[in-house]
């Protein structure tokens, strides 16, 4: 999974952090999308669409590696973008976040005007201050520049602070720290980077969110039993919805966790056994991208 891909889950789950970066106070009702323009091949990964036509729209690009051609696309599809959604916003405002300055297209000829004027702004994240300085939502970022040693003392102490200060969507951030330490630390099994973190695998099952996922999940399976049990009996008719609810509690984890689940892999998922459904629900808790899903099940159907 690529670095920029957890910003992008960050700003799903947590829209109020890009506003927090910007030092924007009254942005509600903003929803967070990946654009694709049908008319040319061009996808916006990142735009924060406003509530209402008068609104700003933004446009957020994470830019982890050196492209020397990144502003001629980045402007590209803004500008495409303006031409097709015109009705739906009143001003544009571009932000694009940096590792550091050095990770910078070097030659911005012909865009300068646009790059040094306000309509761009630049993050530089590796000069924002500690995460024990930073509002949590902006230490989260901070978090992912940080060097392996430098990583575990810093997740932990924003674990901790999430657990004292009861914030709102708290699972969600410590899933989201649980999830870049497990980018960083890729040799690690997740129950390891729990262990780092200071948690257990069972506190995690136990929190609001996995609860949620998982008694949905079971619902779906028990009344899809009671109407199969309608026709076949109710024994027969219970245990088959048990088994569904197990499939329903994995698809909805996994779309809880990576977005979206392709068609074919959600029916080769349906077709496992019950026995493979529930290794997977466990062996999911170490997945990263749903790439890892997709090897899972080479390896063991």
């Amino acid at each position: 999974m690529r670095r920029d891909s957890l910003f992008y889950q960050l700003f799903a789950q947590l829209p109020r952090t890009f506003f927090d970066l910007l030092g924007i106070d009254s942005a509600e009702g903003y929803r967070f999308d990946a654009i694709e323009l049908k008319e040319t091949t061009f996808r916006i990964d990142g735009v924060f669409v406003p509530p209402a036509p008068s609104g700003i729209v933004y446009f957020c690009e994470v830019q982890f590696q050196r492209d020397n051609t990144f502003y001629e696309r980045f402007f590209a599809e803004i500008f495409l973008y303006l031409r097709l959604k015109r009705d739906t916003f009143s001003d544009w405002q571009a932000v694009v976040i940096y590792p550091d300055r050095q990770t910078e297209q070097t030659d911005i000829t012909p865009y300068t005007p646009l790059v040094k004027s306000d309509r761009l702004r630049r993050v530089y994240l590796n000069e924002l201050p500690s995460p024990e300085e930073l509002p949590l939502s902006l230490a989260l970022m901070k978090l992912m520049t940080l060097s392996r040693a430098e990583m575990p003392p810093a997740a932990r102490f924003l674990v901790q602070s999430t657990q004292n200060q009861a914030v709102e969507k708290g699972e969600v951030i410590i899933e989201l720290i649980t999830r870049i330490m497990l980018y960083r630390f890729t040799e690690l099994k997740r129950e390891e980077v729990l262990h780092m973190l200071g948690l257990t695998t069972e506190e995690l099952k136990r929190t609001r969110f996995y609860q949620e996922v998982y008694a949905e999940g079971r619902q779906e399976g028990l009344q899809a039993g009671r109407e199969e049990g309608l026709q076949q009996g109710l024994q027969q008719g219970l245990q088959q919805g048990l088994q569904q609810g197990e499939v329903a509690v994995v698809l909805r984890l996994l779309r809880r966790r990576f977005g979206n689940v392709p068609n074919k892999l959600e029916e080769r998922i349906r077709q496992l056994l019950p026995e493979r459904i529930e290794a997977l629900a466990e062996a999911l808790l170490d997945f990263t991208d749903l790439g890892e899903v997709v090897s899972w099940l080479e390896r063991s159907t």
